[in-house]
């Protein structure tokens, strides 16, 4: 019985290292991307890249763009890359949900492109949690929020002839959408300042302290822009949780000199009430 335990346990062990060679990817079996001295190499991402990292002290890369890493390789380092059998370099990209690993071939004088798509085939999906949503993914359920075009407010408010909407609130996992559209009915373009989201008391009392707490969105569709008539936008916040005593402050102030300031208050049973997707 005993012999019969430690024969099971041998074959169990062996059986867990051959699944973790076989999951295990070799340098060699990684795409390859051809790379030169004349042309910077720039690989495209369908979200944003988190991190990147380039093996090699031969070649600099960065990011023009959140989804765009670009690689270059640095003077009088061409060389070095002439014979890498030994030290193959290799970049490694990590997105919001995957990762993708290449071989750098460096071909001297060949005419290689200067623009590569990280392909579905190229990447290995990361253990995100479910509630995660990426960029992508966040832009389309935007974007159908933005179809929906009923005259129906939750909430709304006014001052110095700006007017300011709650639309609509979605949910999905952790996450709220707040659809905001704002009016202009004054001939002086609004340029924006900043907007920030803010849990603060309902009412305010002069003898205490004022307690509010801000909020950063982790996503919104459009950047902030001035504007002249309407500007809508669709922001997402991680789920907040507040009592009845308080209030969401969403506040939109105007560059000086004239600073026009406007406050929308979102109460917590707008998000209790929320549809999802």
């Amino acid at each position: 019985m005993k012999q019969m335990l430690i024969i099971f346990f041998l074959l169990f062990a062996g059986f867990r290292l051959s699944a973790q060679v076989t999951a295990a990817i070799q340098v060699s079996d990684l795409p390859s991307i051809v790379i030169n001295r004349e042309v910077s190499l720039h690989i495209i991402s369908p979200e944003p890249i988190r991190y990147a990292d380039i093996s090699t002290n031969s070649i600099a890369g960065d990011f023009p763009v959140d989804n765009i890493l670009r690689l270059k390789i640095l003077p009088d380092s061409a060389s070095r890359l002439n014979n890498f059998s030994s030290n193959t370099p290799i970049v490694t990209i990590v997105g919001e949900s995957f990762i993708a690993q290449y071989r750098l071939v460096y071909l001297p004088g060949t005419a290689v492109s200067s623009l590569v798509n990280i392909l579905p085939e190229h990447i290995r999906p990361l253990d995100v949690a479910a509630t995660s949503l990426t960029s992508p993914e966040l832009r389309v359920h935007a974007l159908s929020m933005l179809k929906n075009r009923s005259s129906h407010r939750i909430r709304k408010s006014d001052e110095y002839g700006i007017s300011v909407a709650l639309n609509q609130v979605y949910t999905i996992g952790d996450q709220v959408f707040l659809d905001i559209t704002y009016r202009n009915e004054t001939n002086l373009a609004y340029d924006i300042d900043e907007m920030r989201f803010k849990i603060e008391d309902k009412k305010i009392n002069k003898a205490t302290n004022v307690q509010s707490i801000e909020i950063k969105p982790v996503w919104q569709l459009y950047p902030l822009t001035g504007f002249k008539k309407t500007y809508r936008n669709i922001y997402v916040l991680k789920k907040v949780t507040f009592p009845e005593n308080k209030i969401l402050n969403v506040e939109l102030t105007e560059k000086q000199i004239s600073g026009r300031a406007i406050t929308l208050q979102i109460k917590y049973k707008d998000i209790l009430k929320a549809d999802t997707f």
